[in-house]
């Protein structure tokens, strides 16, 4: 990797269907949910040999920032860049690469989020390399996802023709970015054979994406531009603060890589990737025993008769006790205790919903 490459990890978001565990004070990238590391320690520990500390960047917003910095103390302070307020990942996006560009003008970055699972690091560090020599001339690149199932919880991508040019990994022309679909038109994306799921991994020069940003979303651009003219000076947060407020909320799927001129995907199979984006997720990331059980996070199962279960919490000495239960979630936090099918843990975030509508705080 060249001195111009840098890795950048958004890491604010609130990891709502992961709900009991995942909290607002201490949201899902902040967990242990896997084992030892936190889901953020991870996607740190996993660009160890390809990016130095200083090269790694994260956009977070100030209430997770401290712990971050706790946990992965090697990354210098400034590199972590704090959102004022949530405004989607076009703006975060937008905001490392404004950022990026002024310390150096031959920027090319990786975006990565903080709450994806993956088993092959070799691979994953083979992917970001061939990715950045697409980079190089011009494209914006995605990293696709090889499907394993017609799955509903995903966007797909729709390759097009092979690019031309020598690169490491095979790389296709993005013909389109379709939305999560539901099932039956999920079955037939898988049959068609030409589509990756969309991982959110991009890849791409900085003054390209500020290019498309410019182009596409031109509110977005002016706002960066005064950033980026205060960036390092005494009016840095002021600045920041007042730009942001008036921003509309918005992905960079939407906003930017769907209409965008120039976008290419690398379609990767044998990654282990999980975003470990609700429940049922963990299913395809921790090992079952024999009868497709799990018991994590200190939990004592005792399972009669049950199958497919996860069991998640409770700790200490509290026994779950399941009888003649397939196919279900089950998840105690103390002041929480959920169960649910565990096709139906997407909904998660309804429950989310309701109890902030009904403004039950003290459970979010």
């Amino acid at each position: 990797m060249s001195e111009h490459t840098y890795a950048v990890i958004m890491a604010g978001g609130g990891g709502t269907r992961l709900w009991p565990v995942s909290r607002k004070e201490k949201p899902k990238q902040l967990l242990p949910l896997l084992g030892q590391e936190t889901l953020f320690q991870s996607t740190v520990q996993r660009l160890e040999n390809l990016f130095p500390p200083e090269h790694i960047l994260v956009v977070t917003v100030e209430e997770q920032a401290r712990e971050m910095r706790l946990q992965a103390p090697e990354i210098p302070e400034e590199n972590y860049i704090i959102e004022p307020a949530p405004r989607g990942t076009a703006s975060v996006v937008g905001l490392a690469a404004a950022v990026l560009h002024k310390r150096d003008a031959t920027a090319e970055m990786a975006v990565l989020p903080s709450d994806h699972f993956i088993r092959n690091r070799d691979l994953f560090h083979y992917l970001l390399k061939a990715a950045f020599e697409v980079a190089a001339d011009g494209y914006l690149v995605t990293l696709g996802i090889t499907p394993s199932q017609p799955s509903t919880a995903y966007g797909y991508i729709q390759q097009g023709a092979a690019l031309n040019g020598h690169y490491k990994y095979p790389t296709y022309k993005v013909r389109r970015f379709i939305e999560k679909p539901d099932e039956q038109a999920a079955q037939l994306l898988l049959r068609t054979g030409d589509h990756s799921w969309n991982s959110g991994m991009f890849i791409w020069r900085a003054d390209a994406i500020l290019k498309e940003i410019d182009r596409q979303m031109p509110d977005l651009s002016r706002s960066l531009k005064k950033i980026s003219s205060s960036w390092g000076t005494d009016r840095q947060e002021v600045v920041l603060k007042e730009q942001w407020q008036d921003l509309k909320t918005e992905t960079v799927d939407y906003g930017i890589m769907e209409n965008a001129e120039r976008v290419a995907v690398l379609p990767a199979g044998g990654l282990g990737w999980s975003d470990v984006g609700m429940w049922s997720s963990l299913f395809e990331v921790l090992l079952p025993d024999m009868n497709g059980n799990i018991a994590t996070n200190s939990s004592l199962h005792l399972a009669h008769e049950t199958h497919n279960t996860l069991v998640y919490g409770g700790g200490g000495e509290r026994l779950v006790v399941t009888i003649g239960v397939d196919d279900m979630v089950i998840v105690d936090t103390g002041d929480v205790l959920m169960v649910c099918k565990s096709d139906q843990s997407q909904k998660v975030k309804e429950v989310v919903e309701h109890l902030r509508k009904h403004r039950q705080e003290k459970f979010l």
